[in-house]
């Protein structure tokens, strides 16, 4: 009788632990356990396992890519090296690309973190979830806030990483099963993006630059051992290695092979940077979704289409939209944000972004007024009388505001919108310059003929370009006789003065989203 009571307490003191946890997700222990932490490894997947010489049992490790919107699950084979299992999309990712630094921040962390049986929660109210760990100890000797930052279904983020809830039940499956199997806890690898020396030389100027370098030193160990890095904090810094790490050493000894791989990166980063290749950030209004997610467009019918089938093409995928497009999203967050989609800016040295002036009048601009006021433009032409004093008048205005001329705008670290805000008001503004000087153009008033009686001109002058012509008056002495002189005006034609070309940001925009 003595242990209902007992049994009641600890369903209590359970119930209200896990009410706590704020962030991304509750629990629905209080409504009764969940039976959906049960569910068994889809078959399809447990197939893929034996064809990859795996078990359930064999210890995971998972790593995230935010750019790419994709979450990888490794696990150990026989020969004791990890090999991919299978890549999901990530339904919803929320914030920029960097760590998460304080709480509310809506980032998601990037990093290295532990994950243990105690961080799984069968009872989310986000179908399934676990902790990710956050804050680690670089985070927190780096002063970063915050807790419950999660991977769970649902596709809402507010520093999260969202899978829909099919995809967290295999997901929460295959980590159940390999605690079942004897492993204690499994490393979660969280990158801004794939660390190759593409990105790294696009990313170089970014101000999370240093801290990204610092990620690629265990994302290299992984990729040419396939082993889980051992991990230490040495102040701020992660070091990654082997045993020597293991037993705390924060000047271990770089493996042979991992030192040769960094060297054939730092020389393709700096060809590709050679060759021109633009110092870039990634402004997003609040994260990323895999594209997987969106409305599919039929693709066009190509001579390559007609001797491949669609089945073939899908193997070469590592998911195929025909399936994660029937997967129940919910109430996905911020669609709004994902609409507008994420934004590549050139940065300069400090990483603040750049603009170029006297850009190509016919360049796009980074808003829809502008291209919507461009379109609806009508070329403007002026007959008039050609007056060459004036033209030099308007000539140095133009001379000068076509010299180009670079120009750094405040940074927006932490404000992404501030990028569009600054962009937006600069064209806005010069649009506006170009309407009223364009406005104001008006042709010269045509001189009096030498005849008497005004004669009517070949070609007639608009009446907005061109003033009427004043009659002659009448002469003192005998008027001489009429001669070729006598001839009207030739009309010339005229266009009006050019005007300084709006600046134009160098700005271009990606048309995916993978983390």
């Amino acid at each position: 009788m003595a242990v209902r009571p007992f049994a009641a307490a600890a369903a209590v003191v359970l119930a209200i632990s896990l009410t706590s946890l704020g962030a991304c997700q509750d629990s629905g222990m209080l409504g009764g356990a969940s039976t959906r932490s049960q569910t068994p490894i889809p078959p399809k997947t447990l197939a893929l396992m034996q064809t990859k010489g795996m078990s359930q049992g064999d210890p995971i490790l998972i790593r995230a890519f935010k750019k790419e919107s994709e979450m990888e699950v490794w696990k150990r084979t026989g020969t004791g090296q990890y090999a991919l299992l299978k890549t999901y999309p990530i339904c919803r990712w929320s914030g920029q690309l960097g760590p998460k630094t304080k709480q509310g921040d809506r980032q998601a962390p990037e990093g290295f973190y532990t994950i243990t049986p105690g961080q799984m929660n069968p009872n989310s109210s986000y179908y399934l979830s676990f902790d990710v760990g956050y804050p680690n100890a670089i985070d927190r000797a780096k002063g970063g806030t915050g807790n419950y930052i999660m991977v769970h279904g649902n596709c809402s983020s507010s520093g999260c990483f969202a899978m829909t809830d099919a995809t967290m039940s295999e997901i929460y499956a295959i980590a159940r099963e390999s605690f079942n199997g004897g492993q204690r806890a499994f490393q979660f690898q969280s990158y801004p993006f794939r660390m190759t020396a593409a990105n790294v030389a696009k990313f170089r100027n970014d101000p999370n630059a240093p801290f990204w370098k610092n990620l690629k030193e265990g994302s290299d160990y992984f990729e040419v051992h396939k082993d889980e890095p051992r991990v230490a904090a040495c102040g701020a810094r992660y070091v990654f290695g082997g045993a020597d790490v293991a037993a705390g050493n924060c000047t271990p000894r770089v493996d042979t092979l991992v030192a040769e791989k960094r060297e054939r990166d730092t020389r393709e980063v700096a060809e590709l940077i050679a060759k021109g290749t633009p110092a870039t950030r990634v402004v997003y209004e609040d994260g990323g979704q895999n594209p997987v997610f969106r409305p599919q467009q039929p693709a066009p019918k190509t001579f390559a289409s007609l001797t491949e089938s669609d089945k073939d093409k899908e193997k070469e995928l590592a998911y195929a939209a025909t399936d994660y497009g029937r997967h129940q999203l919910g109430e996905i967050s911020r669609p709004e944000s994902l609409a507008l989609g994420p934004r590549e800016v050139e940065v300069d040295a400090k990483g603040k972004p750049i603009l170029l002036a006297a850009a190509p009048a016919d360049a796009p601009g980074p808003t829809k007024a502008a291209a919507a006021r461009k379109a609806t433009e009508k070329p403007v032409t002026v007959v008039a009388v050609q007056q060459p004093a004036k033209a030099e008048e308007a000539k140095p205005a133009a001379t000068d505001a076509a010299k180009p001329a670079r120009i750094a705008v405040a940074d927006a670290d932490g404000d992404s919108s501030a990028y569009q805000k600054l962009l937006g008001n600069v064209f806005g503004k010069k649009d506006k310059d170009k309407d009223a000087a364009a406005a104001t153009v008006q042709a010269a008033p045509a001189p009096a003929p030498p005849a008497p009686e005004p004669v009517t001109p070949a070609r007639k002058p608009t009446p907005a370009a061109s003033a009427p012509a004043k009659p002659a008056p009448a002469a003192s002495a005998p008027a001489k006789p009429a001669s070729a002189a006598s001839a009207p005006a030739k009309p010339v034609q005229a266009t009006a003065p050019k005007v300084a070309a709006k600046p134009h940001a160098a700005v271009t925009t990606t048309g995916s989203l993978k983390n």
